[in-house]
């Protein structure tokens, strides 16, 4: 069995407990206007062009097996009928003007890969977190990575936003030893302003979650003027404490980084520059959820 991933990053300490390598699988049916990963969000492998970087040497001409590369006048160019997304471009190009947005991976293979870190991982109770884009979009892939994991020895984290079929979030969950579970916004009209879905199917499938006891952590990213409103503090807050079990929140701070990766990719940022919030702001959205009682760490 393949899945698509589009990035794995080691020694990790930001993604559950302890030394943790990230696998970042590809594919969201999410958009949201502050998206960390945008590169994440199509499914497929994608190769983004930039012609800034570009010193016109024409080896992707020459070596295209489709011959679907050729020259203009602000740099390379690539007739999408013809190419059939191989890779070679992105191989071949010495000034990094293509770069490849995904590869397809084998569960084994990645499996025997992630498993020579388990003394780290031992050492530190760490493990393997699948993230993304949303790694329920490739459920097949992510189950038997989590049920091949754990037959391995290694401690699994799934981080989510919970926006999938009922079941699939279920079956996938009880492969898990953590959930990291995204609450961005409460109110269904900004969330789908924000965000392009509903956020119906999510708290819903939160709470079915709470209810089978498996161990989770609900984080909420702050984005300033977006979910760090009074409003939308109380409702999380709120909606957090129905739950029949009540776990931990994480607030995860904006940060401007994943700016060079719109730059870089020649996408738009919806928002752009946003002021990071301070951690005296980070502080008091804290002390607002704290207020009902709910265990917070930022």
């Amino acid at each position: 069995m393949t899945g698509t991933i589009f990035d794995l990053k080691r020694f990790s300490m930001h993604d559950g407990p302890g030394i943790r390598t990230t696998v970042f699988l590809k594919g969201c049916p999410l958009a949201c206007v502050w998206c960390h990963n945008p590169e994440s969000q199509p499914p497929e492998t994608a190769y983004l062009q930039r012609n800034d970087l570009c010193v016109r040497c024409s080896l992707c001409v020459g070596r295209c097996p489709r011959n679907a590369r050729s020259l203009g006048e602000n740099g390379g160019v690539r007739d999408a009928a013809r190419c059939v997304a191989c890779g070679t471009c992105a191989e071949i190009c010495p000034a990094e003007a293509v770069t490849r947005v995904g590869r397809e991976v084998e569960a084994d293979a990645l499996v025997s890969q992630l498993a020579k870190d388990l003394l780290f991982f031992d050492e530190s109770g760490g493990g393997v977190t699948f993230s993304g884009g949303e790694p329920l979009n490739q459920p097949a892939f992510l189950r038997k990575m989590l049920v091949r994991c754990r037959a391995a020895g290694l401690h699994c984290a799934l981080d989510t936003s919970g926006y999938a079929p009922r079941q699939v979030v279920l079956d996938i969950a009880r492969q898990a030893d953590l959930i990291l579970y995204d609450i961005k916004l409460v109110d269904p009209d900004l969330h789908k302003r924000y965000t392009g879905v509903s956020n119906a199917c999510i708290l819903e499938n939160l709470r079915a979650l709470s209810m089978i006891g498996v161990r989770m952590e609900i984080r909420m990213p702050i984005i300033p003027g977006i979910t760090d409103t009074p409003d939308n503090l109380d409702a999380a807050a709120a909606f957090i404490r129905t739950l029949p079990s009540v776990p931990p929140v994480r607030l995860l701070a904006h940060h401007h980084a994943a700016m060079s990766k719109y730059r870089r990719f020649g996408m738009v940022h919806q928002l752009g520059e946003l002021d990071d919030p301070s951690s005296g702001h980070m502080a008091a959205c804290a002390a607002r959820l704290k207020k009902f009682g709910i265990e917070v760490f930022v």
